[in-house]
């Protein structure tokens, strides 16, 4: 593509990485199914490809798209939205190192932390991430290498304003990292908001069919990438040439289904907001919400993961969940389809007694694309 020309997301999301094939003139990028890659004498290598856990040309396309549409220099696909976290922190931090953590964060997420970086020597602190000055507080000067943000959080959908905690981390001398899953590239881009790094889990809105893993890392700093690029080599948690073309083959309609979910997502929440068993809706575009004036600012959109929490307590919850039939009773999100879950019992179970604990009353839906009227049915009858 014209590299003078700054495209649209969605041309963006449909064409970068997304040459047609030099062989056949392919439109859609081949699967390369291959781990070795014949030499022109020794180390005489074809455009640099020499073997598939170093670089995978479906791979690579998948890499160069994921740069241009969150407007960075360097993409890495992998394995999963955890192998990327986990490369990243061992690229940025060695033991004795300390990070700034979400008090409200995907229960994955903290189980890394805790339970697998914590041990090899890198602490962390939780602070609010929607008060930068507890965030500043949380910071111990000299030690801190990361700050670490989800906006919106997992899963009660709290706001971090992005460029002022990016000013607080690097006056601290420190990178901000932010997990862009829930918001997706087209609703929210935290690189040009001051970010450093961003992390998807691109089985999620990336992909968006529920049927593939896998995770990114995408960085503007050269220095920071090649970083990053050795260590997603000599780690090896790399995704694999199919699992890239499915994930490439999502992105491509990333921007009209993320429109579909907010549309969505936007009906469940006035319904769930009129009910007599809802004791409180978190949505980010909800006037009354703590960080509504935030998200509006940052945020193209405000998504399509609604939570909420219901009068009866865990009980009505955990019956809500199971009663529903469009809303499909399942972990994960960002799929074409409506799903239902559980935190406290389901992702965030990892959690439990410690101050990332959820509510027992809470649920949450990952609004899909579904036609609206059968999602309110559906919610409807689950919440009778």
């Amino acid at each position: 593509m014209n590299t003078e020309h700054r495209y649209g997301f969605e041309t963006l999301a449909i064409h970068a990485g997304n040459e047609p094939d030099p062989t056949t003139g392919s439109v859609v990028p081949p699967i390369y199914a291959t781990s070795t890659y014949k030499q022109d004498g020794v180390g005489g290598l074809r455009n640099g490809y020499e073997y598939s856990r170093s670089a995978n040309p479906t791979r690579t396309a998948l890499e160069e798209c994921l740069a241009a549409i969150e407007a960075g220099n360097r993409g890495f696909a992998f394995a999963s939205g955890l192998a990327a976290e986990d490369t990243l922190i061992r690229s940025l931090c060695v033991p004795g190192d300390h990070v700034v953590f979400p008090d409200d964060a995907y229960g994955g997420t903290f189980r890394l932390f805790a339970r697998v970086l914590g041990t090899w020597g890198v602490e962390m602190t939780p602070a609010a991430v929607t008060h930068p000055e507890a965030i500043r507080a949380a910071i111990q000067p000299g030690r801190t290498k990361v700050v670490w943000l989800e906006t919106p959080t997992n899963p009660l959908l709290n706001v971090a304003d992005i460029a002022i905690v990016a000013q607080i981390a690097h006056d601290a001398g420190a990178l901000l990292v932010v997990d862009n899953t829930f918001a997706s590239p087209y609703l929210q881009q935290p690189l040009e908001l001051g970010a450093d790094v961003v992390v998807h889990s691109t089985t999620k809105y990336m992909g968006g069919h529920s049927d593939v893993v896998g995770g990114a890392l995408i960085v503007r700093d050269a220095e920071l990438a090649e970083k990053i690029a050795f260590h997603q080599n000599a780690i090896g948690a790399v995704a694999g040439p199919f699992d890239s073309w499915l994930v490439l083959r999502g992105i491509k309609t990333l921007g009209v289904r993320m429109d579909r979910h907010s549309d969505n997502a936007e009906k469940v929440v006035e319904f769930l907001q009129r009910h007599q068993s809802v004791s409180q809706v978190l949505y980010p575009g909800v006037d009354g919400h703590p960080g509504h004036e935030t998200a509006a600012k940052q945020m193209k959109r405000f998504g399509g993961i609604v939570s909420f929490r219901v009068t009866g307590g865990e009980a009505q919850a955990l019956d809500i969940c199971n009663k529903a039939e469009v809303f499909t009773l399942g972990e994960s999100l960002g799929g074409v389809e409506s799903l239902i879950e559980h935190p406290g019992k389901m992702t965030h179970a990892s959690v439990a007694g410690t101050p990332l604990e959820v509510p027992a009353d809470l649920i949450r839906l990952s609004v899909g694309i579904e036609t609206i009227d059968d999602l309110l049915l559906d919610l409807d009858r689950a919440l009778s």
